[in-house]
């Protein structure tokens, strides 16, 4: 695989991650020093992402990453993309539209994200 669909493989592994509650696959995604922030707070270092990502992410999601932008420089790479979530909800689906900026690095283990910081652009909170 080249680059771009390695790293668009990362985006989507991230949001099959979050919806699976799986905090181990974390490893395969970050970087031990990687950082995010979100709506949910602040985390640096892995075990911080994967604690937080368990911590608000208690009910059934789904993660829809689109429309991924990539730029590569050398073993570095930035990634822009759209995110609609939906968290469902006993009272009702709360929906989310952000914009992912991501950082990537290329690690001996293949493509790690290094930083997730989501910008939101819209909510629906009780549909």
């Amino acid at each position: 695989m080249d680059d771009r669909s390695e790293l668009s493989a990362l985006v989507s592994r991230l949001g099959r991650w979050l919806d699976d509650k799986s905090p181990d696959g974390g490893r395969g995604i970050f970087t031990e020093d990687a950082e995010a922030h979100t709506l949910g707070g602040v985390a640096k270092g892995a075990d911080a992402l994967v604690a937080q990502a368990r911590k608000n992410h208690t009910v059934p999601t789904q993660h829809f990453i689109t429309d991924p932008l990539i730029d590569v420089d050398g073993d570095r790479a930035a990634i822009s993309a759209n995110l609609m979530v939906v968290f469902a909800r006993e009272e009702g689906l709360r929906m989310l539209g952000e914009r992912y900026e991501l950082r990537a690095a290329r690690t001996g283990d293949g493509w790690r994200l290094t930083r997730i910081e989501a910008r939101p652009i819209w909510e629906a909170p009780n549909v």
